[in-house]
């Protein structure tokens, strides 16, 4: 289940990845799969060789991009979500989220 973010966020994020562009959403997020995860970064692009390219630069395996979805994209939670949240200086989504925050 999702929730924490607006439709003009939504909006924004399905134009950018629709437009080829690698872009971010961070929402919170709960799934009885996931004990403990909070939130999740949808990191998406229409553009699957780029994005391919942008997991593989950063470690992350290219095989776990939702490729059917109409948006595709790659999920991101806990340590990874975290250090790619960091290196983008998407500062505003580690403390809206509280993501790496103890306690």
């Amino acid at each position: 289940m999702a929730f924490g973010i607006g439709r003009e966020e939504l909006g924004s994020w399905k134009r950018a990845v629709d437009g080829g562009e690698i872009a971010f959403l961070t929402h919170f997020w709960i799934d009885e799969r996931f004990p403990g995860v909070t939130s999740v970064t949808k990191v998406g692009c229409s553009n699957l060789a780029r994005l391919e390219e942008w997991c593989r630069s950063r470690d992350i395996p290219p095989k776990y991009i939702h490729r059917r979805d109409r948006y595709p994209h790659m999920d991101l939670f806990g340590e990874v979500q975290e250090r790619i949240l960091r290196e983008q200086g998407l500062n505003d989504h580690l403390i809206r989220f509280k993501i790496g925050q103890q306690g």
